[in-house]
């Protein structure tokens, strides 16, 4: 799973060829973030949650109502790379992540955690550092997206 912030057919260009160390190019793109093959994408959903549970707000959403099947056919065309479906992030989602208080992220990790457990799997104590960084790396690539003319979202089963 991965998020990317910029031009949407140079992400998908990217992709399609496999370009990951481009994907990094803060030149190119202005946000990358890989989430890795161990996180399942209703794990976002929870994360959202955590944010408006710990925030004490309505957003953001959930992520899987955030995003969206790409709109123009070429883009659509490409939208099934191999086993990877791309999908646009709705902006306001990554707005209301963006403007996540830094001093909130261990208390939303520790609730994200929370409901990992409750409604997906057990978290292993050497796993939760995990999602604290990824807590915090979430917030940051929405801060440095917030200026991108689009967010993708790459993601295979």
């Amino acid at each position: 799973m991965d998020l990317v912030a910029g031009d949407a057919r140079e992400i998908m260009l990217a992709i399609g060829i496999d370009d990951w160390a481009g994907l990094r190019d803060r030149g190119r793109f202005s946000g990358y973030l890989s989430l890795g093959g161990g996180m399942d994408p209703s794990w976002l959903d929870l994360f959202a949650r955590a944010v408006r549970e710990v925030a004490g707000s309505v957003a953001p959403g959930p992520f899987s109502e955030a995003c969206s099947p790409l709109e123009s056919l070429s883009e659509r065309r490409m939208a099934r790379l191999g086993e990877r479906t791309v999908e646009r992030v709705d902006r306001h989602w990554i707005d209301d992540v963006a403007v996540l208080p830094a001093e909130l992220l261990d208390r939303v990790a520790a609730r994200w955690i929370d409901l990992v457990e409750a409604y997906e799997c057990h978290v292993e104590a050497e796993e939760k550092p995990v999602f604290r960084q990824i807590c915090g790396d979430l917030a940051d690539f929405c801060r440095r997206a917030g200026e991108a003319e689009d967010v993708l979202f790459a993601w295979s089963i």
